[in-house]
């Protein structure tokens, strides 16, 4: 506000807010919680405004602020950094809230100064170069909305939110804790680790909660990795009946995993109704922010977090800080004044003392008055525990981070610098973008052996320690480094967190209606298709050839059916085959035998023998129908099958038609009968209907061969080898020539089923072309729906039953004869007893 002089300007209003200060050439700037909750006094009329008041001193917190105190002495020690500068600090205790973290932040960059002289040329340097903190993601966005706007360098050492990434929105903050963005990916790699694809979220109603929320939900549902049961914000201040809601959805939820993106108050509030309600059984994940909170390592709550995995920053070694922490009574002033109130606070919390002025009846409530003079040595403080230095080795780095980049910008040679003209900045004429220059280049190792660097966002190099909460059966909790995440040894297994089991190999994932990815049933894979790996989405079709084996998981070579010599059928077929060729050839011999004898030598015996060689070749066909299906099997079992039954009814019909001729040559006038069937004709006319036969094979291979094929209609998971007939035309006249020749000699065997006795063979050639024709006319129904090697058996069936019919009906008699009753095979027998007729 302009007071009356034109030339100066003065604050409006002066914070009185916890701090610790030293002077130097150049002054860093510090945001830090000392205390963790503040109390705003309710508004009044007065004219001087009400100041809030700092409440619960957090020891950790006054640690982060000395280290930083610590780090700018040890540099003004160092002889090779910032040499001839001396560096100094303006340190605020936010006290974990935003009005009063952005106040200190406003203070630091305006200065301390209630009126100051404006200077038309603006020179000298800011009251701050730059500021460490805060720790706070939202405290650091507002901070830095502002302070952003004049380039004022911000190195928090906590603050994680993903947003703060933004360098459009942020261009002068820098971290030395790795993004939200990196750990939520370290989570969702543990969460992979232990086969968690279900489990709960909760996070803060601040920035760094909601945008962990945002980053959380799109990486895990990126990464394939799970999905989320339930996803709640933990509220700010008292608010039981919200903790108890989002406790009952946790209870109710089947996700045993809870991972937690929350700040030390909620964590507490949250575990004192998770404790009332007895929630047990969870497996929690912690975000950095309360991963080493001792707060909860009470036996209260400890029953309930034992085993929880958490998120920690990277841990660090600071030589000489815990003797620092020791001399903070010599080092600085212990008054009454704001200037160093941080210190006077952690005096009086450690030793429980005060200093004058004293609270009203504090002496005669017992109390002490504080001295200054108390040894810090005789104490219990966790304030000196310096074994787990993790924020703090951040707010090393960050100090030193300045520095180096300050150091780096007085090294500038004039007319060589990176500004217009290749000028170089100085402390008297320094802005502080040109500080951010130099900040963005940074890279040094640190003594505990760590290099720091900054990426284009202003990220530090995200490295992450997974730390595990052990509960000792003395009590006690130990929380440790396990550098990859291990099972808690008082568990002894990591618990299931699946909103449904892993679909294995066989089944298919379909989403249940209305649920999250993670909720599905498991469908098995229809026949024929398979998944071999676990949750596949799809099932996929095994090839022509293959068929999906019952479990689903994998593909096998279909059955391969055709009917073989090794089953009983083919060999019950292959027997018969070969006992009628053998039978055959028995009748042959004995014919051959008593070739002189009347029997044999009756009615043509060259068409008896050869008769008896085409029933041989019928038996012998037959074997041609049986075994795997070859091309040159396939166009010779029809062709073999057609000629071999075409020359056997051709001797038939032939014998027939001599019965006839001689029965009429035997009438007067009917001897010139019998000259147009002596034995040429006999044969020529065998020998043209049989060439009929092989003429009509020969033209249906030609045209449309009988060839394999795999046949796959019948049975899904079988192919079924069998010969194609090419032609069906073919087919059928093979089969309608043959049925012709059966036909006609059937007919003219029933002609002479009425001859005398001594011409019976009639009566023989009658009834076997009966049982030829019963059986070829029941063959075709019985071809025709029998499927795969059935056709095939059904054919066999029928060449072997009309075959032994003609041989039994035919030979049967005439070896009975020539064999049993050798009387009877005589001339004067045959033409018949008592007659001289002849």
């Amino acid at each position: 506000m302009s007071s009356s002089l034109p030339s100066s300007c003065k604050l409006r209003r002066k914070f009185h807010l916890n701090a610790m200060h030293k002077p130097g050439d150049v002054v860093l700037g510090g945001l830090f919680e000392v205390h963790y909750t503040s109390v705003f006094p309710e508004r009044t009329f007065t004219s001087q405004p009400n100041q809030p008041s700092c409440q619960g001193f957090d020891p950790p917190g006054f640690r982060h602020a000395v280290t930083m105190a610590f780090a700018i002495d040890e540099i003004n020690k160092n002889s090779t950094l910032l040499p001839n500068v001396t560096l100094g600090y303006s340190l605020y205790d936010n006290c974990a809230t935003l009005a009063i973290g952005f106040s200190a932040a406003m203070s630091l960059a305006s200065g301390r100064e209630e009126q100051f002289l404006l200077q038309e040329n603006c020179l000298g340097a800011p009251p701050v170069l730059g500021i460490v903190g805060d720790p706070f993601s939202t405290f650091s966005i507002a901070i830095s909305n502002v302070l952003g706007l004049f380039k004022l360098p911000i190195v928090s050492y906590f603050a994680t939110c993903s947003c703060l990434s933004d360098r459009q929105r942020f261009p002068s903050f820098f971290r030395m804790i790795p993004s939200d963005a990196f750990q939520v990916r370290a989570m969702i790699q543990i969460l992979k680790r232990f086969g968690w694809t279900w489990a709960g979220l909760l996070v803060s109603d601040d920035d760094y909660g909601l945008h962990a929320a945002r980053s959380f939900q799109s990486d895990l549902a990126r990464s394939g990795g799970g999905c989320l049961a339930y996803s709640e914000v933990l509220p700010w201040g008292d608010n039981p009946a919200e903790l108890k809601r989002i406790v009952e959805v946790m209870t109710k939820s089947t996700a045993r995993v809870v991972i937690v993106f929350a700040h030390q108050i909620h964590m507490i509030q949250l575990m004192e109704e998770v404790v009332r309600q007895n929630v047990t059984t969870l497996q929690w994940i912690a975000s950095e922010a309360w991963a080493l909170l001792d707060g909860l390592h009470t036996p209260a709550f400890m029953p309930y977090l034992r085993g929880t995995l958490g998120i920690a920053i990277r841990r660090g070694k600071i030589p000489g800080l815990r003797d620092f922490l020791l001399r903070i009574n010599h080092v600085q002033h212990l008054n009454n004044s704001y200037d160093n109130s941080m210190v006077k606070q952690f005096w009086e919390y450690t030793f429980q003392c005060r200093f004058a002025p004293l609270p009203a009846g504090w002496v005669e409530a017992g109390g002490e008055v504080c001295t200054g003079l108390e040894d810090l040595e005789n104490v219990e403080t966790e304030v000196l525990d310096v074994s787990n230095l993790r924020p703090e080795y951040n707010i090393y780095k960050a100090v030193y981070a300045l520095a180096y980049a300050l150091d780096d910008m007085l090294r500038c040679v004039p007319g060589r610098g990176p500004f217009s003209g290749h000028s170089c900045a100085t402390l008297q004429t320094l802005e502080p973008w040109q500080l951010v220059y130099y900040l963005e280049k940074v890279n040094f190792t640190t003594t505990f052996g760590d290099q720091v660097s900054f990426d284009e966002n202003g990220d530090a190099l995200p490295i992450y320690d997974i730390m595990n909460w052990l509960w000792l059966p003395d009590g006690r909790t130990k929380v440790q480094s396990v550098g990859v995440v291990k099972m808690s040894a008082s568990k002894g297994e990591a618990p299931r967190s699946v909103c449904s089991e892993s679909c294995p190999p066989g089944t298919r994932m379909a989403r249940k209606r209305g649920m999250p990815v993670c909720c599905f049933d498991c469908i098995p894979c229809s026949e024929g298709m398979i998944s071999n790996e676990t949750d596949s989405m799809e099932c996929t079709s095994c090839p022509e050839d293959y068929w999906s084996n019952p479990q689903r998981d994998h593909c096998i070579p279909k059955k391969m059916e055709f009917l073989s010599y090794y089953e009983p059928l083919g060999i019950c077929l292959t027997t018969a085959s070969l006992l009628g060729t053998f039978i055959c050839a028995v009748v042959l011999g004995i014919f051959t035998y008593h070739r002189s004898t009347p029997m044999v030598r009756a009615n043509n015996s060259e068409l008896s023998f050869l008769l008896l060689v085409s029933l041989k070749l019928c038996f012998l066909c037959s074997l041609l129908f049986i075994g795997r299906p070859k091309l040159w099997t396939c166009q010779l079992r029809h062709a073999a099958f057609g000629i071999s039954f075409v020359l056997c009814v051709s001797c038939i019909l032939v014998k027939t038609m001599v019965v006839l001729a001689v029965f009429k040559a035997s009438k007067p006038g009917g001897g010139d009968s019998l000259k147009w069937f002596g034995v040429l004709q006999q044969r020529g006319t065998v020998m043209v209907l049989t060439s009929i036969q092989a003429a009509i094979c020969t033209a249906w291979l030609a045209s449309a061969s009988p060839a394999p094929y795999k046949n796959t209609q019948y049975q899904n998971d079988m192919i079924v080898y069998e010969c194609v007939v090419g032609s069906t035309v073919g087919f059928a006249v093979l089969l309608g020539y043959i049925g012709l020749l059966a036909i006609l000699s059937f007919l003219l065997a029933i002609l002479a089923r009425n001859l005398p006795d001594n011409f019976n063979e009639a009566k023989l050639i009658t009834f076997s072309m009966l049982i030829f024709c019963a059986v070829w006319v029941a063959f075709v129904p019985a071809y025709v729906n029998s499927p795969g090697k059935y056709a095939d058996a059904v054919e066999v069936f029928a060449i072997l039953a009309s075959s032994f019919g003609l041989l039994v009906a035919l030979f049967g008699p005439k070896c009975y004869i020539i064999l049993l009753r050798p009387e009877r095979n005589t001339k004067k027998a045959i033409m018949g007893r008592g007659t001289t007729k002849s």
